[in-house]
């Protein structure tokens, strides 16, 4: 359920949407971690609250159900699932290998769609969810060929997708100190954020009518 909780002012209420950031790469230094920082900032300015992993954290054996069967789901998924179900929205940098997303990421996401108990609703940390997607990689097209196949593992898990993505090209070049070189596009993936932001905000203004 959109907007988990809400702050009181003298005039009105304002409800705050919660947005989880991440990206596909666990490697120091990482293009695409720096990427979602950007693109979590655009949303934190506007209001949002985003929390930011890092996928390294959360380690994870390769899924197999003979080994969900045996032991269950591990605990380190488990935590990923429920970050996925506490947040209204996804922000996910992901990098291109072999022209598709990382392993690390599908990985991720195919353990938190499995259920944990026999009346959850199937893929519950993705229904009725909203993401925005970019990706950064050193190739000439910025990741563009694995976002492709993203897009549609997620649409198919029930996650509406933001129309706007941006792949950045020459990565390897493209930062410093955190942040894009080119201005514009610092602000192009910025405005990413603030977007996904605006969404979840008009979507909860329109199931409140």
């Amino acid at each position: 359920m959109l907007y988990q909780f809400a702050l009181f002012t003298n005039t009105s209420l304002i409800i705050m949407s919660k947005i989880l950031a991440f990206s596909g790469s666990s490697r120091k230094g990482s293009f695409n971690q720096q990427l979602v920082r950007i693109a979590a900032r655009g949303a934190q300015v506007l209001g949002s609250e985003v929390t930011i992993i890092n996928l390294g954290n959360y380690p994870m054996p390769i899924f197999c159900q003979d080994y969900e069967n045996e032991h269950g789901m591990p605990a380190k998924a488990a935590e990923f699932k429920q970050l996925l179900l506490e947040n209204d929205g996804f922000l996910i940098a992901s990098p291109e290998y072999n022209s598709s997303f990382s392993a690390l990421l599908k990985n991720a996401l195919d353990w938190a769609s499995r259920a944990t108990t026999p009346d959850e609703i199937p893929l519950s940390a993705f229904q009725g969810k909203f993401a925005t997607l970019m990706a950064a990689s050193p190739g000439n097209l910025g990741g563009l060929r694995g976002l492709v196949s993203l897009r549609m593992l997620l649409g198919n898990m029930g996650v509406t997708l933001a129309p706007s993505q941006i792949a950045i090209a020459k990565a390897y070049a493209a930062f410093e100190q955190g942040k894009l070189v080119d201005e514009f596009k610092h602000h192009e993936v910025s405005e990413l954020g603030a977007n996904l932001h605006l969404l979840l905000e008009k979507f909860n203004d329109n199931s409140n009518n």
